[in-house]
């Protein structure tokens, strides 16, 4: 089964663009950086929901 990423809206669609793209496959979430395919992050439902809501809590903001 060939995996399916998925990118922002937001981010760029040249192939310039450096953006993260996340697939599900195999009960995991998958994670990419766009400009370095090869390397994926493997993580589950739960951790992506606990960064996500941080993420929109602001947590992060200090490092952009």
């Amino acid at each position: 089964m060939e995996i399916q990423w998925r990118k922002s809206s937001k981010s760029a669609d040249d192939e310039d663009s450096n953006c993260l793209e996340l697939a599900w496959h195999g009960g995991e979430i998958l994670m990419r950086e766009s400009d370095n395919p090869d390397v994926v992050i493997h993580t589950t439902r739960a951790k992506l929901l606990a960064f996500l809501g941080g993420a929109k809590e602001g947590e992060f903001d200090d490092l952009t």
